[in-house]
């Protein structure tokens, strides 16, 4: 069920957002936290190979920048009493697709028995020349709320199809509390393990038709998504990818009758396993909960999906939808919301441009930036960092969002930088009535 109205929340005894930096872990390079946590997830920071010690990159080749990341991951995530199990998806980037397999050992190392779902991508640049980082997604079963453990004692459930590509470095979906994670799908025919015949259609149709597995394997319709990230290995081909995608989105009759779409993000990657030409990352509300949640009807809480006029706005997805605890914003272009164009200048000027337009949706929505948790950055030109932290820190001062930052060759319309963001809901989306 979709709703679209303005509730005023009583704020006073939800969900506080708690960011941490664990003294075993290196120090944040610019002005994030390295873990925002905020209901029942930690949002963690992408993980550098930086020796804590020195603050410097590791030497040696990737393998060894690999076991540094995972390190230092490891750090934050047992700096704040939690352990290496309770990840449910991890986030690698490498700057050469080739090595994937190389990283892919020294995450196995890291989980035994059980692996998070994951999204894999070659990107053109990484912060300080690293060959690799990873960020994570960590469940949270105390909560947030201060003073008041919540249910510590949530199960976190995964989930395989044979219906969908399955792969032993990810499980397909775990869903924790009221989200599923889903390993990001390439276009691979699950009855033959290989990339799909065809152009960049083909491979969009089968990447979304594995989404779509992977969904009807949890009993959950496609319409429950509520953010896509979609990677091309060049942006030219999102004409083709957009006519595919619209054939799934919306897809039940009341998602239509609004014009729902999910949060989106656009990215464009250096190179994707397989040598693929597409692949789509969902993140999936989960009405009903873990256990031992009491379990509601489907759908039983609400998924609000809204638009402000003051900020760009696209048929091909909604500014920002909330579930639950959290909303999730799609990303922002530094596009002048009046004319449709660039802002004229340079990165700076673009930069605040994307962070004014994150503040306009979030204010929409009756929330301020200090409830963002999670800030994803994406450059054209990764040297460029200095001086979007120098926009960056007006409107995060206290440098409270987890982070990742890549470097990417190309943005759509030509634009040198692109954000998008979680944001903390407190009052959450209610059950419906």
């Amino acid at each position: 069920m979709f709703i679209d109205q303005k509730v005023v929340p009583d704020m006073s005894v939800f969900n506080a957002v708690l960011a941490r930096n664990p003294v075993q872990a290196p120090k944040p390079i610019g002005p994030y936290s390295q873990t925002v946590a905020f209901s029942h997830y930690n949002n963690i920071s992408a993980q550098l190979p930086i020796d804590p010690a020195t603050g410097a990159v590791v030497p040696g080749g990737v393998k060894e920048q690999a076991t540094q990341v995972l390190a230092n991951l490891r750090a934050v995530v047992e700096g704040i009493g939690h352990v290496m199990d309770d990840v449910v998806r991890l986030s690698v980037f490498v700057t050469d697709i080739a090595d994937a397999d190389t990283v892919d050992m020294v995450i196995a190392s890291a989980f035994a028995g059980y692996v998070p779902t994951r999204t894999t991508v070659a990107v053109a640049a990484l912060p300080l020349g690293a060959a690799v980082q990873i960020d994570a997604l960590l469940t949270n079963g105390e909560g947030t709320i201060p003073n008041a453990p919540q249910a510590g004692d949530l199960v976190k459930t995964v989930n395989n199809t044979y219906d969908a590509p399955q792969s032993p470095a990810s499980s397909q979906v775990v869903a924790f509390s009221h989200y599923s994670n889903i390993t990001t799908q390439l276009p691979i025919d699950p009855a033959t393990g290989r990339l799909v015949a065809g152009g960049v259609a083909e491979q969009t149709a089968q990447a979304l038709a594995n989404v779509w597995a992977v969904l009807l394997g949890i009993d959950v319709p496609v319409d429950d998504i509520v953010r896509v990230t979609i990677f091309v290995t060049d942006l030219a081909d999102m004409d083709e990818v957009d006519a595919v995608y619209t054939t799934f989105f919306p897809d039940s009759a009341i998602a239509r009758a609004v014009g729902y779409m999910p949060a989106r993000t656009v990215v464009q990657a250096a190179a994707l396993p397989m040598g693929a030409r597409v692949q789509v990352e969902a993140v999936v509300s989960h009405g009903d909960g873990t256990p031992p949640q009491a379990v509601e009807d489907r759908h039983g809480i609400v998924i609000w999906a809204r638009n402000t006029d003051h900020a760009p706005r696209t048929p091909l997805s909604t500014q920002t939808v909330a579930f639950s605890h959290y909303n999730h914003i799609s990303a922002q272009l530094p596009i002048d919301a009046a004319t449709g164009r660039l802002v004229p200048g340079g990165v700076a000027a673009q930069a605040r441009q994307c962070l004014t337009h994150l503040k306009t949706i979030v204010e929409s929505i009756n929330h301020s930036l200090d409830d963002v948790v999670k800030v994803n950055l994406f450059l054209t030109d990764i040297a460029d960092i200095a001086a979007v932290d120098e926009v960056y820190t007006r409107f995060f001062p206290g440098g409270v969002p987890a982070r990742r930052t890549v470097g990417v060759s190309a943005l759509p319309g030509g634009a040198s930088i692109q954000v998008d963001a979680v944001v903390g809901n407190a009052e959450g989306t209610p059950p419906a009535r």
